[in-house]
């Protein structure tokens, strides 16, 4: 029996999982962190920007596909697009609380993160957004980092909604992802190009965090 193409993706991941966490624990460790955490909001916040122009293009490629199951893609986007609405403003804000500002020019792995899935959504088919999602929310703050931050930066409890909120809202919005891509019951070709995306995803997310924990304010 083929598992679903949840646990399939999830089965795919799971070799991942040790570098990525890794690499978030050097995130936030305790050194440095007053300093790094403004930067992790300045290079989280064009990434989550664009999140609604990336579900709201998807959803639209949907409607130029001949393909029975875009519809049910289609909804997912433009559900999971109003879930997201407004979340890069909570970003703003919690920069503005550190007294840090957006950087000028957007981090450099941030850009081949959310261009990487332009790219697919065009080009290959919009179910490998999928990938890219899952990994962003599997990955989501656990419920008492915000508190652990706040201890150890002293930035008010202002400087920390987005982790707050994220920490809350990922578990069920990765719970409807994983229900969706099962209801697609995608062709192989499909789901391999949820994996690939996903893996893509993984690897570049692990750079930035990265990045972001051994360089003051450089770019890898």
């Amino acid at each position: 029996m083929n598992p679903t193409a949840s646990l399939a993706l999830r089965t795919t991941l799971t070799p991942t999982a040790p570098v990525l966490r890794a690499a978030i624990a050097s995130l936030w460790r305790p050194d440095g962190l007053r300093q790094r955490y403004p930067r992790y909001l300045a290079a989280m916040h064009p990434l989550v920007r664009a999140s609604v122009p990336l579900l709201q293009r998807a959803a639209a490629r949907c409607a130029e596909l001949d393909d029975p199951a875009a519809p049910l893609l289609a909804a997912y986007c433009d559900r999971h697009a109003e879930e997201e609405r407004g979340h890069d403003l909570w970003l703003l804000q919690d920069l503005a609380a550190t007294g840090a500002e957006p950087d000028a020019v957007a981090h450099p792995v941030a850009v081949e993160l959310a261009g990487a899935q332009y790219y697919r959504i065009e080009h290959e088919h919009p179910v490998a957004l999928l990938g890219y999602i899952a990994v962003l929310e599997g990955n989501a703050p656990g419920p008492r980092l915000a508190d652990r931050l706040a201890a150890a930066t002293g930035f008010p409890d202002a400087a920390f909604r987005t982790l707050r909120e994220h920490a809350e809202l990922d578990g069920g919005h990765l719970d409807d992802l994983y229900r969706v891509l099962d209801a697609l019951a995608p062709t192989p070709a499909r789901r391999t190009a949820v994996s690939v995306s996903a893996l893509h995803t993984t690897h570049l997310l692990t750079r930035l965090f990265l990045s972001l924990a051994t360089a003051p304010g450089g770019h890898p």
